[in-house]
């Protein structure tokens, strides 16, 4: 009877997060563990790729994974971080849901949880509390293995209670894998008619759901090097009493988010590569943004956080 009661859990909160979830206290009173239940979703996603061998490709489906991985990190690194996370810049109250239904298409769960996570994250970084350390933990747990512990999974509200005060919030972060699932039906949708009215490009819709899976597994990996990779490989420019290093690959890859020193230094700027030669994308593309009006109030580097930079990069 058990047995089939944490099944019907399980079952129950992939469809809704907080369905029969434990509460935070209780969950983090646990050791960490792999759950196999949790991991049922991370090999479905990979496995999926695997279809690649029976669709094969076409220069549309390529093009549209790559649109996609692009779009959606833009969404996490500028959404899900810089404003769920951080509040680096303001908004709308209709923007704010849009920003959320963006990310929620990365299926990397709930804006909610996602800022809960990466605001303990920074209070406790690379110390016995931080959930993804790789000093502490490991780098595979650090990667990846922390996502599926029962111990991380409900969303702590209490932590988060700027954006958990918003209806529409909760209702993405609790039924976190809607907007993913739209998705998969749109691009499948997309393909079959596309196989129709355009059969010279090549495209089904099953074609165009495996190359979604793709760009949805690459965006989930190269998301979660800033967990593992940016505290273990790069420099340090400023001492933040953790192990958050800079990397300009890694800022390539995430649009940014690879300034990852600089951000444990001062996360409260929208900005993330400090100086002109740090490439950051995600806070070109919001400062395009503000230019319409859909956001404003992008938080600087203070002048002072530049100076010591300065200072210890003449130092070094």
């Amino acid at each position: 009877m058990k047995f089939i009661c944490l099944g019907f859990k399980a079952i129950g909160q992939w469809f809704d997060s907080d369905f029969a979830s434990d509460d935070v206290a209780t969950a983090r009173a646990r050791e960490d563990r792999v759950d196999l239940g949790r991991c049922t979703a991370f090999v479905f996603l990979h496995a999926g790729c695997l279809g690649v061998f029976w669709v094969g490709w076409s220069w549309t489906a390529v093009a549209v994974a790559v649109a996609l991985y692009w779009v959606r990190m833009f969404a996490i690194t500028g959404f899900y971080h810089r404003y769920f996370s951080h509040r680096s810049f303001a908004t709308s109250r209709p923007m704010q849901f849009l920003f959320g239904v963006l990310g929620s298409s990365a299926a990397q769960r709930g804006p909610l949880w996602w800022a809960y996570h990466h605001r303990e994250h920074h209070q406790h970084s690379d110390k016995e509390l931080d959930a993804h350390s790789p000093g502490r933990h490991g780098f595979w747990w650090a990667h990846i293995g922390w996502i599926t512990s029962p111990r991380n999974f409900p969303t702590d509200y209490s932590r988060v209670k700027d954006l958990a005060k918003y209806p529409e919030l909760v209702f993405l972060n609790r039924f976190d894998a809607l907007v993913p699932l739209l998705l998969g039906a749109m691009l499948y949708g997309t393909g079959a008619w596309l196989a129709h009215a355009q059969p010279a490009l090549g495209v089904t819709g099953a074609q165009l759901l495996v190359w979604g899976f793709i760009s949805t597994v690459v965006l989930f990996h190269c998301t979660c090097f800033i967990n593992s990779l940016a505290h273990v490989f790069g420099r340090q420019r400023y001492v933040t009493g953790d192990d958050s290093r800079n990397s300009f690959l890694l800022a390539l890859l995430t649009l940014g988010e690879g300034w990852h020193n600089n951000h444990h230094h001062y996360m409260h700027s929208t900005r993330q590569g400090f100086y002109w030669w740090e490439i950051d994308l995600t806070y070109y593309a919001l400062k395009v943004l503000s230019w319409t009006g859909l956001i404003w109030n992008l938080r600087p580097v203070p002048v002072e956080v530049l100076e010591q930079g300065q200072v210890a990069r003449v130092n070094r």
